[in-house]
């Protein structure tokens, strides 16, 4: 089942996640957010908490390979995650991403109110475990003001491992779960 062509700009997977990998993950983020002073990106624990490379995550991104590739119709390399708990009034400005994201998917872990993210324009709102898989250097894709507390989201980025992005498997690191050289 092949999503990548020529009209392809996004797609809403539901059950992206089940229900005891939303738990881990959510678990552990809420966790890591509330104790591990090094991560809190410059700011108090009350403001976003965000990690790239970050080991459990970069598992999620090995174990979700087989179902990427199933919705996409491609073989693809996994690069690198990301993840990031929002906090009130919280936004993503618009943007499009680089290279290393050419196939990528927000995942929503969990959160207390609906956060739509904007693709191209067209709200797109998940519920944890969903997942919106999307062309990031393509697609301008964004997200206004958070109203709720808080939402916790993954970024799993890929590259076609036919395409002209290959050289950044792994995001040009030596092995996943390190930092960007």
């Amino acid at each position: 089942m092949g999503v990548i062509g020529k009209d392809f700009k996004y797609k809403l997977i539901e059950n992206f996640l089940d229900k005891n990998e939303i738990f881990l993950l959510s678990s552990y983020c809420d966790f890591f957010h509330k104790t591990n002073q090094k991560y809190f990106c410059g700011q108090s624990p009350a403001k976003d908490t965000g990690q790239y490379g970050n080991g459990l995550m970069e598992s999620l991104l090995l174990l979700k390979k087989s179902k990427m590739e199933e919705h996409t119709g491609l073989k693809l390399l996994p690069t690198y995650s990301y993840w990031r708990l929002y906090t009130y009034k919280s936004f993503l400005g618009i943007h499009k991403d680089r290279p290393s994201c050419e196939i990528s998917t927000t995942v929503h872990i969990a959160g207390d109110s609906e956060w739509p993210i904007y693709m191209d324009g067209t709200p797109v709102i998940t519920k944890p475990g969903d997942a919106v898989i999307y062309l990031g250097p393509e697609l301008e894709h964004y997200r206004n003001k958070l109203e709720g507390e808080y939402q916790t989201q993954c970024f799993l980025h890929y590259v076609n491992a036919d395409g002209p992005y290959k050289e950044f498997d792994k995001d040009k690191r030596p092995a996943y779960g390190l930092p960007k050289i």
